[in-house]
């Protein structure tokens, strides 16, 4: 069984406003994942809705919802060894004052919400997310 993956990684209208992507970008590079879809775009509800399926009706939600689509943001397929769990551990935590210091996360997210980056959390999601995002990627 091969060790290769694909994930989706979102990095945020944060990031995006922040003038992040090209320093977030390679620092997955960096350590050897490869992009194999890019693109900038903003989303709408709908959208959103279909990528946050499983957290529509949750309290957080309407917050969440109202953040991913309040500008653009990057969509990005990585590939390479173990690349979901590479790149979560390269995002740190959720929270951006828990997570570490080397962290995407840790060196540049400022809150909770506005966590800089989204990435799929195992293959079903990155298969799916990939899907919805990059529907034409082979």
């Amino acid at each position: 069984m091969s060790d290769e993956e694909r994930t989706l990684v979102l990095l945020k209208p944060d990031a995006v406003r922040r003038h992040l992507i090209g320093e977030i970008i390679g620092r997955y590079e960096a350590k050897g994942l490869t992009v194999r879809a890019m693109e900038l775009r903003t989303i709408d509800a709908s959208m959103a809705r279909e990528h946050y399926a499983e957290h529509v009706g949750r309290d957080y939600y309407t917050p969440l919802e109202e953040f991913i689509t309040s500008g653009p943001l990057v969509a990005v397929v990585l590939e390479g060894r173990k690349a979901i769990s590479v790149v979560r551990a390269m995002n740190g935590k959720t929270d951006c004052a828990e997570a570490l210091p080397g962290t995407i996360r840790g060196d540049f997210g400022t809150q909770k919400n506005h966590n800089l980056v989204h990435a799929s959390d195992c293959p079903e999601s990155a298969e799916r997310e990939i899907g919805l995002w990059f529907p034409n990627l082979g």
